[in-house]
């Protein structure tokens, strides 16, 4: 258990009308919904109420981050009287998690970003669209209406089903050439770093990173709308595959692609699991606050760590924590980045919970599954561990339920302008509505 760190469907040309005439109805037109400071500076110190708008947002979205996940990481980092970056935000609440699905009592990613992004509870699979498959606008596009820079940012592919609630609307989160064919041409998110360079190049054309058909899940170039990277930079984004060149860029639209699926390799521990990101999510974070800080009007910028989810669909507890060691990382670039920029809302959340994952004593008389097993699903399942407790002699270990995703609510931490309003119990499709209104000056 190696790597801990301890020292701290296409949207039609009706539907995209649709939904132009519903964010000019909603009042995220500008100047014209009153809110007026848009292009004011920092007003001196962290408060939550007034009418002065927030001129920047950052929501973090730990993918599969339940309350015991976020307190494995918290003890294998800092420990019992230790303080993650996300635990020192200000206001804390948690959030329900509940889709609108016929089917499906327990959440997934799509229909779970898709209420953050919309306010919209819909169906499982869906990317920011209603149960009728109606395209509901985003707080990305909201806060482009009141021109503001936006970006996303992902340890996934960037075209995966959270990241793409922000940016596109599709019936059905795997059409995710569709989905960078929407980043392109309809919401143009000035930077979008992350892994899924398979969906941008088509069949052949195997781009930065290799192809690799041999992978489990394979991973070849798939786009099904051309050359999607050749597109980007005909309409001016920077095109850059590596950290330097990350690094080196100057531009104002960057499209960063780095790696063919995730930036990471997600299985059960040591069947060729691996938490190594080309560029750390830290560091892609860090970026996208400087490129996206030069606009007057301030920025919406959605962050996510996918490993944390993927890590615990395998029962990878040393990676699951890895992982949020290094989301809690990045809300630590972000609030440093806040604290200079004091009219930015910060709010760290998880989309759902993954794995049942529970915190027990180190018990050999405990273990929930059978070690004698054969079956790689039975034993996939056991306790993980046991993890030192930072700065003590104890320890811990990890056991799950599932490898897959649980109903129970996500926890949520926020600081800055209308933070306040999300420190209690409430939807997830409530944050969507604290956002706006921060964004646009409204209590």
């Amino acid at each position: 258990m190696g790597g801990l760190r301890t020292a701290r469907g296409r949207v039609t040309a009706v539907g995209a009308t649709a939904l132009t005439l519903v964010l000019a109805a909603s009042g995220a037109t500008g100047a014209a919904d009153g809110t007026g400071e848009r292009g004011a500076g920092p007003d001196g110190g962290w408060w939550g109420g007034g009418s002065r708008p927030a001129r920047n947002v950052v929501l973090l979205v730990g993918d599969g981050l339940g309350i015991a996940a976020r307190d494995a990481i918290r003890l294998a980092t800092v420990g019992r009287d230790g303080e993650l970056a996300m635990d020192g935000l200000r206001y804390a609440g948690w959030t329900r998690t509940d889709p609108a699905d016929p089917d499906d009592a327990v959440t997934d990613s799509a229909a779970g970003a898709t209420a953050f992004a919309t306010g919209v509870r819909t169906y499982n699979g869906a990317v920011s669209v209603d149960v009728d498959g109606n395209p509901v606008p985003t707080l990305l596009e909201h806060a482009a209406r009141l021109r503001k820079a936006t970006g996303l940012v992902t340890t996934a592919q960037v075209t995966d089903a959270t990241p793409a609630a922000f940016g596109a609307h599709v019936p059905d989160r795997g059409d995710q050439s569709e989905i960078a064919r929407q980043y392109l041409d309809d919401t143009r998110p000035d930077v979008i770093l992350g892994g899924g360079e398979d969906w941008w190049y088509p069949e052949g054309d195997e781009g930065a990173y290799p192809d690799d058909p041999a992978d489990p899940r394979p991973e070849v170039s798939r786009s099904t709308e051309g050359d999607l990277v050749a597109r980007a930079e005909a309409i001016g984004y920077d095109y850059v595959t590596t950290a330097e060149e990350l690094a080196a860029t100057r531009a104002d639209r960057v499209l960063g692609l780095f790696a063919n699926e995730e930036m990471f390799e997600q299985a059960p521990e040591g069947q060729g699991d691996e938490y190594a990101p080309v560029v750390p999510l830290a560091t892609m974070t860090a970026k996208a606050l400087d490129v996206l800080a030069r606009d007057r009007h301030g920025f919406f910028l959605l962050v996510e760590e996918e490993g944390i989810d993927e890590m615990a669909h395998a029962n990878n507890a040393a990676l699951t924590i890895e992982a949020g060691q290094a989301f809690d990382e990045t809300v630590a670039v972000v609030r440093d980045f806040a604290a200079r920029h004091r009219d930015t809302l910060v709010v760290v959340v998880g989309d759902h919970e993954t794995g049942g994952l529970a915190i027990e004593n180190v018990d050999a008389e405990d273990e929930s599954g059978d070690p004698a097993a054969t079956d790689p699903g039975v034993l996939q399942s056991l306790e993980d561990g046991p993890f030192p407790i930072a700065g003590s002699d104890l320890q811990f270990t990890v056991d799950w339920t599932t490898g897959g995703h649980t109903g129970a609510a996500t926890p949520l931490s926020a600081e800055g302008p209308r933070a306040e309003r999300l420190a209690r119990a409430q939807d997830n499709t409530d944050v969507f509505r604290v956002v706006l209104d921060a964004m646009r000056g409204r209590r």
